[in-house]
């Protein structure tokens, strides 16, 4: 905006009687709501700061987005109300700055944040001489929600590194499987040769014969599931309690709970419809989550599992009281490999999401460093690809149409 329109009607103030000012005030007035009316229409976030950073406009989007609310947004800065955001880094830029970002806030959404610097004309006068400087005023932001877009390119990452990963497992269950069978053989030979020995000596070696058998035979069994975990078969659907599988789940680790003194709180929903999952694939992921909750906990946690539902799914969360996850490693925890734990694979959550994607499902995680992690397995009861009108509602259109 040129600073010489707003000089020229500050002249002509004088000469405006009260009657054209009110004129001119509604004008504005009128004005000023349309043009509020078109950007809280508009679906990208629009935020407009003055020069300290200070929040002067923000339309109904961006309050959506960073779960503000525009009366208590207004001449905060911004940085304290969108917690995490650089402000020096977007706003020291002498021109336009493009940048992605990840919010936690008040849902998990990834964000084009582009940042323009507003400026000002001033003309000044030394002299007989006049020039003009452009003078920064603040900044106008638009905020793009990128999260499709960018889930769809995760996924398409993540299922190239699932399938190197499921090939690279495949040649060490190879490499691994032939030795084991070496051993097996060898192990029959020397059971052979042992039934010619004497009775004391037969039965000492007989035991440690059946040991190392015992241990093969742990190891193939180790390999087949990592196996079916990291390419998991076409899950063979029935209907289910998610309840009692569960309960069949937290039973698994009840040596472990009473040793470390673990408190496991069950919350479950006793109105759940049946669900048609793969009951082994699904007890799978939950053995995988509740074990990782464990890990993170150490001694004497709480670990709360509680089921509900809502229109189309069920849900089965898992609140632990461990350290929890720093923004940084929960943006990542999907990663192979990818893990915080000192002796931790990196498998165990990717393995659970693709579960619970193969049965339609979604996860959700919630953390904060030092105040424990919330996992939500969301599986779908009702298919509402498709849905039906009434006859009725065909009647009165093609009536219409008459």
């Amino acid at each position: 905006m040129k600073s010489g329109f707003l000089d020229k009607l500050i002249e002509r103030l004088g000469r405006v009687g009260p009657e054209d000012v009110q004129n001119y005030l509604l004008q504005l007035a009128q004005e000023k709501g349309l043009i509020e009316t078109v950007f809280n229409s508009i679906q990208e976030g629009i935020i407009v700061t003055d020069a300290k950073g200070r929040i002067t406009y923000v339309n109904e989007a961006a309050c959506q987005l960073f779960g503000l609310q525009a009366e208590n947004a207004i001449g905060k800065r911004l940085d304290e109300r969108v917690r995490g955001l650089d402000w020096d880094a977007l706003s020291n830029s002498a021109g336009p700055v493009s940048r992605d970002m990840e919010i936690f806030y008040p849902s998990n959404k990834f964000i084009n944040f582009y940042i323009v610097p507003l400026l000002i004309e001033r003309r000044e006068k030394q002299s007989r001489a006049r020039f003009s400087h452009a003078e920064p005023v603040g900044h106008a932001m638009i905020l793009r929600d990128i999260t499709e877009s960018r889930r769809s390119a995760e996924m398409t990452i993540e299922s190239e590194r699932l399938n190197a990963l499921t090939l690279l497992a495949a040649g060490v269950a190879h490499e691994i499987g032939n030795p084991l069978n070496s051993l097996h053989i060898h192990l029959q030979l020397m059971e052979r040769k042992v039934r010619t020995l004497d009775t004391q000596v037969r039965a000492e070696l007989q035991e440690s014969i059946d040991i190392a058998r015992s241990e093969i035979s742990r190891l193939d069994s180790i390999v087949t599931q990592f196996l079916k975990a990291i390419r998991p078969s076409k899950p063979q659907l029935h209907p289910e309690n998610i309840n009692s599988i569960v309960e069949e789940a937290v039973r698994f680790f009840a040596p472990e709970i009473e040793d470390r003194g673990i408190v496991v709180h069950q919350e479950l929903h006793s109105g759940l419809p049946p669900l048609e999952v793969d009951r082994d694939q699904m007890k799978q992921a939950f053995y995988n989550v509740i074990k990782n909750s464990f890990e993170a906990m150490k001694r004497r946690g709480v670990l709360r599992i509680h089921t509900d539902m809502d229109a189309t799914h069920v849900l089965v969360s898992f609140t632990d009281t461990g350290g929890g996850m720093s923004a940084e490693n929960l943006s990542r925890v999907f990663e192979p490999y990818h893990t915080t734990k000192p002796s931790g694979s990196g498998l165990g959550l990717l393995i659970v999401r693709r579960i619970v994607r193969e049965h339609g499902g979604e996860l959700a995680l919630e953390s904060e460093e030092g105040r424990g992690l919330t996992l939500t397995i969301r599986l779908p009861y009702l298919d509402k690809r498709v849905r039906m009108l009434e006859a009725g509602n065909r009647e009165r259109s093609d009536g219409q149409g008459a």
